[in-house]
């Protein structure tokens, strides 16, 4: 390939120097008779450029070392950015909290229709329950009124109802999506301890173990409470049934500020 290049020794006459191999281009630039600002053109080229534009004025090996680099950078921004996906960051108590209110919200509209439908099928005495249990609240250690909330007509019934629809609401959403959908609005799942997404069997002892839960809620919910001391965020139930609730990939950082990292 033939190489030119402009003299600007040259006052007089043609400055226009060539045709040169690319050799003997870079003899002249050692001597100095070529600089980074001469002007160059090849073969190929659409205009005259500066020497210190071309590819060819690096040193030999140069460029290639360059691009090496650049795809050592490459692969180390692609690896951090996977182990970054695959890090588990926990969810904590509170957002836990606010996922759990809202699914009780779900099921408490839920049970209000279930209500509505048994007292207008006659399956309940809905004025009788209320009496109940405002007897029973004004004197809660009577069990003369915890016995006539209980044998209060179709309030049997209907937490039978009621508990087979939460048990199917949990364990259901759990073992198709990881998560109820309070979780997924606050954009958090439930994992295995491998890090698998929870299946039927797994779905349904978690569930299982969140009842017992739910009883410690007599000991001033200490079955929950433990989240809040827990490195990995796990209550009662979460280590029972060996998961984890975590933050969704796609969406760590954009309304939870920073979660908590597995150490």
């Amino acid at each position: 390939m033939s190489w030119f290049f402009i003299d600007e020794s040259i006052t007089d006459g043609e400055r226009r120097q060539g045709p040169f191999s690319l050799d003997e281009i870079r003899e002249f630039v050692g001597e100095g008779k070529i600089t980074s600002k001469t002007l160059v053109w090849r073969s190929g080229m659409s205009a005259w450029i500066p020497w210190e534009e071309c590819e060819e004025s690096k040193e030999p090996g140069l460029a290639e070392l360059e691009a090496s680099r650049d795809e050592l950078i490459k692969n180390t921004v692609e690896a951090l950015l996977r182990e970054q996906a695959n890090t588990r960051h926990y969810a904590g108590f509170f957002v836990r909290f606010f996922a759990f209110l809202i699914d009780n919200c779900i099921l408490c509209l839920v049970g209000g229709a279930i209500l509505l439908i048994m007292t207008l099928a006659g399956l309940m005495d809905a004025a009788a329950v209320e009496e109940a249990l405002v007897n029973y609240i004004g004197n809660p250690s009577s069990n003369e009124a915890l016995d006539k909330v209980i044998e209060s007509p179709g309030l049997s019934t209907f937490f039978s109802i009621y508990g087979a629809i939460q048990a199917i609401y949990f364990v259901v959403f759990q073992a198709i999506f990881s998560a109820t959908p309070g979780k997924m609005f606050w954009h958090i799942h439930i994992e295995t301890a491998e890090g698998m997404p929870l299946g039927w069997l797994s779905s349904t002892a978690r569930y299982l173990c969140s009842l017992l839960s739910q009883v410690t809620l007599l000991f001033y919910g200490i079955g929950y409470l433990i989240v809040l001391i827990d490195p990995k965020r796990r209550a009662l139930h979460d280590w029972i049934a060996r998961t984890f609730v975590v933050f969704d990939n796609r969406a760590k950082g954009a309304k939870k500020g920073k979660p908590e990292q597995e150490n």
